[in-house]
């Protein structure tokens, strides 16, 4: 069941909005602590946010460059503020959708549905997964159950190829030719360097031995 998190401080919208997305089949959960919104945001990891404007505090523009800032979580502004500039500026600033109050409950749950779906697709394309360890391609984030650690672009294309082909040796010569693109020559150590920072980092989140050495033949996830 996705969980949707609605950022609204008047109290009968609110209240509207949680009727429909549960009667809708999600999980809706709302914000009535305007304070450490985005400490709330991370602790409960929903999978879409309906956001206000005008909140108390701050509006929900700088709310929004907050949750960019650690989050990619789909965000739909759900405002009466019906200037062009406005929405302009809510979707320049990482907003999925922009729909004004009063909406229309069909058009509403089917923008909701819409932008589910796509992140979903998205999601699907830019993750890769084996047995708990998953890489972020864009974000360029190996993660675990147990945190998550930032790569380089080498580390990250090197777990890359490991990952597509887990449980398959991959030789030395083929990462060499996918990180450096065929150059004359590359330094074999050059490679052994980056894989000994990969698992220094992997071990970080609790994956020791993660990728095995095959002597003479290359590397093993």
């Amino acid at each position: 069941m996705k969980k949707i998190m609605i950022i609204e401080d008047d109290l009968s919208i609110r209240e509207e909005l949680m009727l429909l997305l549960k009667n809708d089949g999600y999980c809706p959960l709302s914000i009535t602590d305007f304070t450490n919104i985005s400490e709330q945001i991370l602790k409960v990891h929903p999978d879409l946010i309906l956001l206000d404007i005008g909140l108390p505090g701050q509006d929900g523009f700088s709310l929004c460059v907050k949750i960019r800032k650690t989050v990619s979580v789909p965000i739909i502004f759900v405002t009466s503020r019906d200037s062009g500039l406005d929405e302009v500026k809510a979707l320049s600033l990482g907003g999925d959708d922009y729909i004004t109050k009063p909406y229309r409950v069909p058009v509403l749950l089917a923008r909701i549905k819409a932008v589910l779906r796509r992140n979903s697709i998205s999601e699907q394309s830019d993750l890769l997964n084996v047995d708990g360890l998953w890489l972020h391609l864009t974000k360029g984030t190996a993660s675990t159950n147990t945190g998550t650690v930032l790569l380089s672009r080498n580390e990250l294309q090197i777990l890359a190829c490991l990952m597509e082909h887990a449980g398959e040796i991959v030789a030395r010569a083929d990462l060499i030719e996918i990180l450096w693109d065929k150059q004359i020559y590359i330094d074999d150590n050059t490679l052994s360097v980056n894989v000994t920072r990969l698992r220094a980092k992997l071990n970080s989140i609790g994956l020791s031995d993660c990728i095995k050495t095959r002597r003479g033949m290359g590397y093993q996830l």
